[in-house]
């Protein structure tokens, strides 16, 4: 019977699938994708400071993650908003912050259990700030920008829990195929069955970082998958869509690889660049300001695009009296750029700011 997209498909095949997955081309763009994303790792190890990774360069895959799904917010305010602690700022910004908050909440459970539907509704519950659970009601079908009915995702609450323990089962099974293709099926997979009201498709892109953690292809989940999907967005679509309506996998999977390739290395590039900002302004700072400098202020200063005085106070540099004149010497040497919105003064690095933003 041919597949019928206005339909629940709930003859949504379990994994593994039961075609050849490696194929001589999808092997050959494997090896390719992990030689890359292992440079990755190994650059990330090499800095001391993890928090600027995971805070800062998070924050872009957060945003164009939820881009994707309409969820728009400007760097700008994203980064100011991040600054914040009092949540003051407008429902997409915040709803882009809780993506990187589920993306933390998941790389820390992983330290003490594995990948499972559990967790899967723990980050969906802290993307849409509701209690979603799986999906209990028939009715959901993903339409395009004209309306049309282009995917029925299965119904019925047992159908679908069956489908997420067979991906569960599939994540975990040992055997000898590719994490990478691996972690293709898994997105594929996870995204037919569409097990939430909402938030699927966040949820999904989380679920890549961490099953790369969990392999241990990645010590901590920064990488920009979300960038190659919105500028090959059609290929996207059309390749989950090969693999629903025709049983096609092979272009799916080269999809994804050359998503991970693509970029593992623009992370690596952006990654290097930082890293070497952050080094011409330490020998900098260190010349010109050598009463104020340390390793640790300049640390502080690249954890964020926006710091704080109580940034400096909270990492015990300083007082506060003593942290603004830190902050004002660096901003008087160009280092820094004071900007005051309501009662706050932030002092932006707007080095830091254009390359997080690239």
């Amino acid at each position: 019977m041919p597949f019928d997209r206005s339909q629940p498909y709930n003859d949504l095949p379990l994994l593994p699938p039961g075609v050849d997955l490696e194929t001589k081309a999808v092997l050959k763009q494997a090896i390719t994708a992990n030689r890359v994303l292992a440079n990755l790792r190994g650059l990330a190890a090499q800095i001391p400071n993890q928090g600027m990774l995971i805070n800062s360069i998070v924050l872009q895959e957060a945003r164009l993650s939820s881009e994707i799904e309409n969820i728009v917010t400007t760097n700008d305010e994203l980064y100011r908003a991040d600054a914040d602690a009092d949540g003051k700022t407008d429902p997409h910004t915040k709803e882009v912050l809780r993506y990187r908050q589920a993306l933390n909440h998941g790389f820390q459970a992983l330290k003490t259990r594995p990948l499972s539907t559990n967790l899967f509704i723990e980050m969906v519950q802290i993307i849409k700030k509701m209690d979603f659970q799986v999906r209990k009601l028939p009715g959901t079908a993903l339409k395009n920008e004209h309306g049309a009915v282009v995917y029925t995702p299965p119904v019925g609450e047992a159908v679908i829990r069956d489908k997420l323990a067979n991906l569960e089962q599939f994540i975990h099974a040992d055997d000898d195929l590719d994490p990478l293709i691996k972690m293709a099926v898994m997105h594929y997979q996870f995204e037919a069955i569409h097990p939430f009201d909402d938030g699927n498709g966040r949820t999904g892109r989380i679920l890549n970082l961490l099953f790369l953690v969990e392999k241990g292809l990645l010590d901590i989940p920064v990488l920009f998958l979300s960038r190659y999907i919105i500028a090959n967005k059609a290929a996207y679509y059309e390749g989950l869509r090969s693999v629903t309506e025709r049983h096609e996998w092979e272009n799916w999977l080269l999809f994804m690889l050359r998503a991970v390739e693509s970029t593992a290395q623009q992370t690596f590039d952006q990654v290097t660049r930082i890293r070497t900002l952050m080094a011409q302004v330490r020998e900098q700072v260190q010349q010109q300001a050598p009463t104020i400098y340390s390793k640790d202020l300049i640390e502080v200063i690249f954890q964020h695009p926006y710091t704080k005085i109580q940034f400096l106070v909270d990492a015990n540099i300083a007082k506060r009296q003593t942290a603004s004149v830190y902050l004002q010497t660096l901003a008087g040497l160009g280092f820094l750029r004071q900007s005051k919105h309501g009662r706050e003064m932030y002092y932006i690095n707007d080095a830091l700011f254009a390359e997080l933003v690239k």
